[in-house]
């Protein structure tokens, strides 16, 4: 009874903690004078991948790296494949030009360098140091451009002033700290009542769980009709998690690397990844979204044979 609770209340506090953080985030982009794609690709983003940070440095810190590590490939193939899947059955999402233009190369270009630096069997503590400038210089990239945006950014109905934007978002992201981890304690504890193995556990009950704050802050975003903060914050958490999350794990302690179980993750990842790019129009549809829940299925067929990606990688012992 009381998994089923903790998944209850996981859920309430992410719809909670996802409507304060939306608003806090639009309202906090409205005092900054920026766009609120930015704050979504930077601050959102960082936020909701605050479940794979505490993962990749208990994980890293305990010697066993390769928790994060699949947790965070496993993260990224979540939030596009089934999050953003999900979020489009709400309707269509606009793709703004320059969110892409900005995040999308550099978003899709995480599981294609991850993959070159992990040929030789190992994510060591240069390669970690590598992605770390690839990280800086990315948010230096946004960094800038949030400054040439601050005489142009459209005024939004409901924001705030900046101290109550900022109070918004600290208690919406403590609201969704707090839902993960009722979802992956609630999730766990019901599916080991079932007999379900620790593989199955930490590689969809846990990477779905440490999700959650991206499904919250991505579906509210689309319902309250800014689609450019809930897309933002998909692309960049991507980009945090590739990047900066990777890089602070192996940092710590270098990452053993099984050939097959990056290949397939990488793969994945860089598929959904080039399935978030507009075509045609400025809109991503509710076809789309279909394409990519069916994605994510194949993704779970794949994984969750007998013969996959061994449990090394995804291991219960991952959740936070």
């Amino acid at each position: 009874m009381y998994d089923y609770l903790a998944l209850l209340l996981g859920v309430a506090l992410a719809g909670a903690g996802g409507e304060l953080f939306v608003r806090g985030a639009v309202g906090l982009a409205h005092w900054l004078r920026v766009a609120p794609g930015i704050i979504g690709a930077t601050v959102a983003a960082f936020a909701t991948s605050s479940p794979e940070l505490s993962v990749a440095i208990m994980s890293a810190s305990e010697g066993k790296p390769e928790i994060s590590f699949g947790d965070a490939l496993g993260s990224n193939v979540v939030n596009i494949a089934l999050i953003l899947g999900i979020a489009l059955m709400f309707g269509s999402i606009r793709a703004h030009r320059q969110l892409i233009k900005r995040d999308f190369s550099v978003a899709l270009a995480v599981p294609l360098a991850i993959g070159v630096l992990a040929i030789d069997g190992e994510i060591s503590r240069i390669d970690g140091i590598l992605l770390m400038v690839g990280f800086l210089a990315w948010l230096t990239i946004v960094t800038i451009e949030a400054r040439r945006q601050r005489s142009a950014a459209e005024e939004v109905l409901g924001a705030h002033t900046g101290v109550a934007s900022v109070v918004q978002c600290i208690l919406g992201l403590a609201l969704l700290t707090g839902a993960g981890r009722f979802i992956v304690m609630g999730a766990k504890g019901i599916a080991e009542q079932f007999g379900i193995g620790e593989f199955i556990i930490g590689a969809v009950v846990v990477a779905i769980g440490t999700s959650v704050p991206e499904l919250a802050t991505t579906i509210i975003s689309k319902l309250r009709g800014h689609d450019e903060v809930g897309l933002g914050t998909i692309l960049g958490s991507n980009i945090f998690n590739g990047m900066f999350i990777i890089a602070v794990a192996s940092i710590i302690h270098p990452i053993h690397v099984d050939a097959y179980a990056v290949a397939v993750a990488l793969g994945f990842g860089a598929i959904t990844t080039a399935m978030t790019y507009p075509i045609g129009i400025d809109f991503l549809t509710r076809r789309r979204g279909v394409a990519m829940l069916v994605m994510y299925v194949f993704y779970l067929g794949i994984t969750l044979q007998p013969d996959g990606v061994p449990s090394g990688l995804f291991s219960g012992s991952h959740a936070p």
